[in-house]
Order: C-alpha cells, then sequence, then structure tokens
C-alpha cells in the first residue's frame, strides 16, 4: 500500500539516504568492470561510462521523483502494479528473482579473480572461491546472520574512498600513448561495453525501494540522489581514465590491485583483496536476502510453486526453501561454467540484461504514475535509454524475458485450477507482502 510523504515516519535523513544509494550504486562491478571494459573496447570504453553517467541523470531523477510522490517499500514491483497490474508485476518478480542466482557467480567472481591474483592458482582458484563465497552467504542466511546496514555502508565507504586514493596515485602516471588508437573495436565495441557496464550502474531504483524511509521523502530524496550522482560520477570516470591510462590494454582481472601495487608496492594487492571479498560478501548476503523473501512472497500469492514459501510460520523465519533454490541453481551455474571452461562472469549480460529490463518496466511505470512537467520528460527519456540499454544486451536478454513469460504463463494456470491460493497479505520477516512481489 502506498503512503504519503507526510505518513512515512522515517528516520533516514539526507546524508544516510546518500550513503545507502552509494552502497546500491558503488557495487561489486567496479573493482573488475573497467577491465571488462576495456576488453570489449579499449580506450573507447570511456565513451560508455560517460554514456551510461549520462543516462543516469534521468533515471536516477525518474526513481526519486517515484520515491517521493510513492513512498513505499516495493519500489519498482509496486510501480508496475500500480501502473500495469498484477501480470507484469508478477513477471518483474519471475525475472529479478532467478536473476539472482544467475548473476550470484558473477559477483562473486569478481572477488574470485582478486583472490587468484594475490594467491595464484588462476582458474581453479576462481572457481573454488566463488563458490566458497556463494556457500558462506548462503550459511549465513540460513541461520540470519545478515550483515548489519551499518557494516554495509562502512564496507561502500572503504571502496569509495580506496577509489578515490587509487586515481589521486594513478593520475601522475597516466601515459597517454595508452589512448590511441581510440577506437580500437570501433563503435560496436562501445556498445558492448556499455551492455556490460550496466551491472555498475544497477542501484538507481534502490532510491525508490527506500523511499519510506525517509523523514521527508518529498525534500530529501532528490537531495540524496543529486549528491550521490556527483560522487558516482568522479569515482567511476575517474577510475575508468586511469585504468586506461595506466594500464592500457595490458588490464588483468583485478585492475585496482594492479594500479594500487603500481603506486606502493606489492603489499597493496591483499589489501585490495581483502576488500574486494567483504564487498562482494556484504552485496551478495543482502540479494539472497531479497531475492529468498522474494520468492516466499510469490510463492504465498500463488505465483510460484507453494512450497517455496511453506516453511514461512509466525512471519519471522527466513525463507530456507526459497533460499535453498537461490544458492542451488548459483551453485549449479558456477558449476556449469567450470565444467564447460567458461569463466565466472560469461552470464554477465543475461543478469545486465534483467536489470536493464526492470529499468524499462519501472521508467515506464513511471510515464503513466508521474505528473506533467519535467518528472514526466525525465520519465520518457529513461524509457529510451533503458530499450537501448536492452538492445545493447543482445540475445541474453532473452532469457529473463522467457523467464518472466513463463511465470505468468505458470501463475495464470495454477489460479485458474482448484485450490488456487488466497492472495491476502501475509508478513514476511516482519514486511507485509501484499498481491505481488516485492523487489
Amino acid at each position: 500500500m502506498t503512503t504519503s510523504p507526510e505518513s512515512t515516519g522515517g528516520s533516514v535523513s539526507v546524508v544516510q539516504g546518500t550513503a545507502l544509494t552509494l552502497a546500491a550504486v558503488l557495487g561489486t562491478g567496479v573493482i573488475s568492470l573497467p577491465a571488462l571494459a576495456i576488453e570489449a573496447a579499449g580506450p573507447a570504453s570511456l565513451v560508455a561510462w560517460a554514456a551510461l553517467l549520462l543516462i543516469s541523470v534521468p533515471l536516477a531523477a525518474t526513481f526519486a521523483a517515484l520515491g517521493a510522490r510513492h513512498p513505499d517499500g516495493g519500489g519498482v514491483a509496486t510501480y508496475a502494479r500500480l501502473a500495469f497490474g498484477e501480470r507484469v508485476s508478477t513477471m518483474v518478480g519471475w525475472g529479478f528473482f532467478l536473476a539472482i542466482p544467475i548473476g550470484a557467480p558473477v559477483a562473486a567472481g569478481f572477488a574470485a579473480s582478486y583472490v587468484a591474483d594475490a594467491v595464484g592458482g588462476g582458474r581453479s582458484t576462481e572457481v573454488v572461491v566463488t563458490a566458497a563465497v556463494i556457500c558462506v552467504v548462503a550459511v549465513m542466511n540460513w541461520f540470519g546472520i545478515q550483515v548489519s546496514a551499518g557494516v554495509q555502508l562502512a564496507i561502500a565507504g572503504a571502496i569509495a574512498t580506496l577509489l578515490l586514493v587509487v586515481i589521486v596515485v594513478s593520475v601522475p602516471r597516466v601515459d597517454p600513448g595508452h589512448f590511441s588508437p581510440f577506437l580500437t573495436h570501433g563503435w560496436s565495441g562501445v556498445g558492448s561495453a556499455a551492455a556490460v557496464l550496466v551491472w555498475a550502474f544497477a542501484g538507481w531504483e534502490i532510491v525508490s525501494s527506500l523511499s519510506a524511509e525517509y523523514r521527508d521523502p518529498a525534500r530529501d530524496i532528490g537531495r540524496a540522489t543529486s549528491t550521490t550522482l556527483g560522487i558516482v560520477t568522479v569515482l567511476y570516470l575517474g577510475i575508468a581514465f586511469v585504468t586506461v591510462g595506466v594500464l592500457g590494454h595490458a588490464t588483468g582481472r583485478a585492475p585496482l590491485a594492479d594500479l594500487l601495487a603500481g603506486a606502493f608496492g606489492e603489499w597493496a594487492r591483499p589489501l585490495t583483496t581483502v576488500i574486494a571479498v567483504l564487498l562482494t560478501v556484504g552485496a551478495i548476503n543482502s540479494y539472497f536476502a531479497g531475492a529468498s523473501r522474494l520468492g516466499a512472497a510469490l510463492a504465498i500469492t500463488g505465483a510460484m510453486p507453494r512450497w517455496l514459501g511453506s516453511d514461512i510460520g509466525d512471519g519471522r523465519r527466513t525463507p530456507r526453501h526459497a533460499l535453498s533454490v537461490v544458492v542451488g541453481l548459483g551453485l549449479l551455474v558456477t558449476i556449469g561454467e567450470a565444467a564447460l571452461g567458461r569463466p565466472t562472469d560469461a552470464t554477465l549480460l543475461v543478469t545486465t540484461g534483467t536489470f536493464a529490463l526492470v529499468y524499462v518496466v519501472g521508467t515506464a511505470a513511471a510515464v503513466r504514475l508521474l505528473p506533467g512537467g519535467w518528472p514526466r520528460v525525465a520519465a520518457v527519456v529513461s524509457v529510451a535509454a533503458s530499450i537501448v540499454l536492452v538492445v545493447l544486451t543482445g540475445w541474453a536478454v532473452l532469457l529473463p524475458i522467457a523467464t518472466g513469460l513463463a511465470g505468468l504463463l505458470w501463475t495464470t494456470r495454477r489460479r485458474r485450477g482448484p485450490g488456487s491460493p488466497d492472495p491476502q497479505p501475509r508478513t514476511i520477516g516482519g514486511d507485509t507482502t501484499v498481491a505481488g512481489p516485492l523487489l
């Protein structure tokens, strides 16, 4: 249920909101994506970074406007339900739920590449560390050992500080020769880099999910979003610039470690590895917690097999059935990639395609829900930009689309059959679950 800004009773200030949004946007991708972008586009990857930062302006403005006018913890799923109805909301829920186990090996693999860089072992080390990170986070969620918001914000602050240090110490070592030739893979390479970099810009939708927690959503959300956008712009463009300028085409799988080691010596490499692992564990922990509760919520409303939510009794237990599915699929993807000789980031485009689709749905809902003027203009621009990102993703976007359609088909047949569940509000972990998924 959507509440008015005056009745939210939240406690999040502008500073706290900025920190939370920064923690969501400044995720695991920044520790490895600069290298992947250079691999796709060479020095012209800077164009892809700049383009996505430019797109982030209307995207961030759109979700900030949605949060200010419709403060609710459901985020994109709530807006999809308000604008388009239960079916679209269900499709978004299915796509997001199954994107988590597909994306977990990618996120864990980013940290694993830093461990392999520090201790050696190559590909085998990456696979083992990827699986180990997934298992550690699974145990944490199974026993309800959640990483506190304060700890996650501290980690985000540490990575932001690390990025700023990397930029400052690396600028004097930039070699102009590394920027030529600029378009080493043509403009198509820039498009490929942009599709990869969507991972680094997923998180603006969290602005709307946190909206009900602000003291004054109508006033504070815009300020926190603007501040976050400025910080992210400086850090992302700075890291992208020095990675190209210092490392050139010889970028390894752990670019931040390479940059710090080049400036301070090899002793700095293990420090970067520790931060990368902590950042990854915190991020995957949040996604596993959210995905397990989303799966249980979908099950309670009849949008997924009832077994996924059958272990929720008094509303306070961890939905272990849904968690088991997420973890099992994540490990299956990791093992499958290892068996096929594929890197841990092989499913990156599938995950970024899902993020882009979520943006399409969220911004399209904004076109219907926001008033005329600049909010609607920003929403229209965001829809067009999100569609471009989906197109750039290519064939990989077909999987989340197929997942959403499968969820819609399953739900429709389920609810037409006898003994369909009553989609009444229930509680999971103290949060009210309405008839539809909460992202």
